[in-house]
């Protein structure tokens, strides 16, 4: 026997490969290893709903129904085409809280849990990416892991209990309230938008206990984390919150404290004329917070006039703050918008917040991804008012709310024919992973040239 004979290379088995595979993926393109994660969950939620035992009554629920409630799940956005709390068994309610929980954690988090648990620990590119997302130092983001899973478990926890007395009285055992309590604690805080109760939230339209910790819940998850993070650092020393965090608390609680009034006004004597004074302050309250992607509501939007479905539309395209478990253009680059509008009304040169200079390319990096937000919506709106009979201010309506991940309908989503369910599908998932990933594959694109071309200007405006 030759010495050739003996050099034989044993096979590779196919768990190393598919390690290796993830490991490369984690180090040098953890966004495309988010998309890929994503889609996969999405994947195996659907086929879990697809189960007989996860749909109530006998055979299965329609692969598309299955899919498009998984996406709904996962993209933590709540619009559906079946009623929840009927159509699916607890099984079911059970799975679409998994999916809501993860989804919930976020895009780049999740890839980076899985690149640290993959790898054991971080590559460079990876932090560089999370850390764009979440507005954070290279250092900080193993911190930041921590943080939003503590986070999310510690205020669903406290929801929970909060919840539990109030919903305790409207089931029948208590297990049904502890299990109720849970999906909406966990639907509530990552901005979910599902509701398991066949009634909703409207007979809840006037009960503080239910309506506070709901518009809380919501805001804390809004919010984002690195302003969590920051916040909880810094708790005595406002002065060193990030420019970030005070971007994103003065933005989002002046265009929380007009929509509300916005709302209220408008719906005064309108969807709440029947309801009494206690109620309409809570509704007001209520629905000025949840389109900014929460998808909850205790009145039918479908009677809200026009005009509060436009001042929503605004909202739910602006969405909550970066890195949190809202969607939307995200509150912050709306604010950088309205910042550098102002500058060059005022002739500028610069545009600053807070005692602090925006470099130009964050300027750059809100127009293209308000103007690909833009586009998704306008795009998917026309293909949709093609496939279907609705009128352009519901199907609008529904397409922001699956772009902004939001779940607030007009109640048009069930009647829609199915390619344009497809057509939100893939609204959605873009809407949660799509706009976060160009803008940080723009960011990490940035390049310096020796030579730079002469200046000139076109005539604007």
């Amino acid at each position: 026997m030759t010495q050739d004979q003996f050099n034989v290379t044993a096979p590779r088995r196919p768990g190393p490969q598919i390690r290796d595979r993830i490991d490369h993926l984690a180090r040098h393109s953890p966004a495309r290893l988010a998309l890929l994660v994503f889609g996969f969950i999405i994947l195996a939620i659907t086929s879990l709903l697809y189960m007989p035992f996860a749909k109530v009554g006998p055979g299965s629920a329609s692969f598309l129904e299955a899919l498009f409630t998984a996406t709904s799940a996962v993209c933590v956005t709540g619009l559906t085409v079946v009623d929840t709390a009927t159509y699916w068994t607890g099984f079911g309610h059970v799975v679409i809280a998994i999916g809501i929980q993860i989804g919930g954690l976020g895009v780049m988090t999740l890839a980076s849990i899985l690149g640290l648990a993959v790898s054991r620990h971080i590559g460079l590119t990876q932090r560089i990416l999370t850390a764009t997302e979440t507005k954070s130092r290279l250092g900080d983001v193993g911190g930041l892991l921590r943080a939003v899973v503590i986070t999310s478990l510690t205020v669903e926890f406290i929801l929970a209990l909060a919840l539990f007395p109030s919903i305790m009285r409207t089931q029948k055992t208590f297990l049904g309230a502890l299990g109720h309590s849970v999906f909406m604690s966990l639907s509530t805080f990552n901005n979910g938008g599902f509701v398991i109760s066949e009634a909703g939230l409207a007979p809840h339209v006037g009960n503080w206990a239910i309506n506070v910790p709901i518009i809380v819940g919501t805001i804390a998850g809004a919010i984002g984390f690195p302003v969590i993070l920051n916040i909880s650092r810094n708790v005595r020393s406002p002065k060193r919150w990030s420019l970030h965090t005070k971007i994103t608390l003065v933005s989002y609680f002046a265009i929380w404290v007009a929509a509300v009034i916005a709302i209220g006004t408008l719906e005064w004597n309108g969807a709440f004329a029947d309801f009494t004074f206690n109620e309409r302050v809570l509704a007001s309250l209520f629905q000025g917070t949840t389109p900014r992607s929460s998808g909850l509501s205790t009145v039918d939007i479908g009677l809200l006039s026009e005009s509060s479905w436009f001042i929503m539309d605004v909202l739910m395209f602006v969405g909550a703050g970066s890195a949190s478990t809202g969607g939307g253009i995200k509150v912050s680059t709306f604010a950088v918008l309205v910042l550098a509008i102002i500058a060059e009304a005022r002739g500028d040169r610069d545009t600053e917040a807070f005692g602090k200079r925006l470099p130009p390319d964050v300027i750059r990096l809100s127009i293209s991804a308000s103007f690909l937000g833009a586009f998704l919506v306008g795009i998917s709106t026309l293909a949709i008012l093609q496939v279907s009979g609705f009128p352009l201010s519901r199907v609008i309506f529904d397409v922001i709310s699956a772009f902004a991940t939001c779940g607030l309908s007009t109640g048009i989503t069930p009647h829609l024919p199915d390619s344009a369910k497809l057509i939100l599908v893939v609204l959605m998932y873009l809407g949660r992973v799509g706009t976060m990933t160009f803008a940080a594959a723009l960011a990490l694109r940035s390049r310096r040239r020796v030579i730079r071309l002469p200046e000139d200007r076109p005539i604007i405006g």
